[in-house]
């Protein structure tokens, strides 16, 4: 199968710790690199995970708060010193030129490359990138400030051609691309072959959806019905269901309840308090309710 790659550079709330890291993950697709928030330490978070900074096509902010961008106009600055020359593109809610292209012209005037900003609208489900292998697009949350998750739906890839076809009717090398793509195989003779007999099915679609920070909101399950992979802010326990919808976040079993109803193959928890020691019990909490749950861990890569 082709590459579908979660890492996971930081899963801690607001409050960075020497366990956990703020918000940052990495989506990699094909070799692209898609990045989605970036908090405080991301760039070191990237080193360590030894991605390739050149393979970063573009930056997905879900809102504002530092706990999710005070690492990126360090980590932009670092792409101009690295000699990076491809244009990147950031996209994020309202305010995002206000906030960051002062710091843009400031810190990185001399930078090789272009940065682009995009402000979006986080109250609708819209599609911001689209290329031949995925398709991107937002998911409207519930926070204290404009915000939205994103979902990652990878494109169908061809079929798979059988060797034993090729050598059997004597396919010629130009054909194969065509076959995979579905056509079917006229031999000397006339004799059509379909295409079932000359292929496999290809590899099932993958999906994957990131959404933090959010308070319960079960309108979300219908965006995100069937994905294969849900990463879902978990940042209180059920206790402290009061604090949660007060500050506009979820609690474990929250999460869990949207992944069961959305039915999601898989549950990531991730975004936790820095008041928790230990987070076995937000796990146990939502594993009550959604069995296939995991806790998110910095450095964590999840193949999907």
């Amino acid at each position: 199968m082709e590459k579908f790659e979660i890492n996971i550079l930081g899963c801690g709330a607001a409050l960075p710790t020497p366990r956990r890291l703020s918000s940052s993950q990495i989506v990699n697709i094909r070799e692209k690199l898609f990045m989605l928030d970036c908090a405080e330490g991301t760039q070191m978070a990237l080193r360590r995970s030894r991605l390739p900074f050149s393979h970063l096509q573009a930056i997905f902010l879900t809102h504002l708060h530092g706990d999710h961008t005070f690492g990126l106009i360090g980590m932009l600055s670092t792409f101009g010193l690295l000699g990076r020359i491809q244009d990147l593109h950031i996209y994020g809610p309202k305010d995002l030129q206000r906030i960051f292209q002062p710091q843009i012209d400031y810190f990185c005037a001399d930078s090789p490359y272009h940065i682009i900003l995009h402000e979006i609208d986080p109250t609708i489900p819209q599609t911001l990138y689209e290329d031949r292998s995925v398709c991107i697009s937002t998911l409207p949350l519930s926070h204290r400030v404009p915000c939205c998750g994103y979902l990652f739906r990878e494109k169908p890839t061809p079929r798979h051609i059988r060797r034993d076809m090729i050598d059997f009717y004597h396919i010629p090398i130009s054909q194969i691309n065509n076959i995979k793509a579905g056509m079917d195989w006229t031999t000397e003779d006339g004799t059509i072959i379909p295409n079932e007999r000359l292929t496999t099915p290809s590899d099932p679609v993958r999906s994957y959806a990131y959404c933090t920070d959010t308070t319960y909101r079960p309108r979300l399950t219908e965006l995100i019905h069937g994905i294969t992979c849900l990463y879902h802010e978990a940042t209180f326990a059920q206790e402290h269901a009061l604090l949660a919808q007060k500050t506009f976040h979820s609690t474990a079993a929250q999460a869990a309840q949207i992944a069961r109803d959305a039915q999601v193959q898989r549950l990531i928890l991730g975004h936790f308090s820095s008041r928790y020691k230990s987070e076995a019990p937000l796990l146990a909490e939502a594993q009550q309710i959604f069995p296939d749950t995991l806790l998110a861990e910095d450095g964590m890569k999840i193949t999907l």
